[in-house]
């Protein structure tokens, strides 16, 4: 499989309706693939924030790219160590 490939994943993504879930949740699924879960009660409010819901997904590469960073520095001066 190409790199390209492997990078191109389905989503899924669930719609529910629970008062005492928040409005987005991003979790895993059964083959421990990131699930979305998008809870109906908030309709208003997501399609209000809409716009500012899309536009996070730079904003969280970031974020997870920074805690991966942290993470195998960490790593790396443990390494060094031993």
């Amino acid at each position: 499989m190409r790199l390209e490939e492997q990078d191109k994943r389905e989503i899924e993504f669930r719609l529910i309706e629970d008062v005492d879930m928040p409005p987005i949740v991003i979790t895993m699924d059964e083959q421990d693939q990131p699930k979305v879960v998008i809870n109906r009660d908030y309709a208003i409010w997501l399609c209000l924030h809409r716009k500012t819901i899309g536009g996070c997904a730079e904003a969280l590469f970031g974020k997870i790219d920074e805690l991966l960073t942290s993470h195998l520095a960490d790593q790396r001066a443990f390494q060094k160590m031993e």
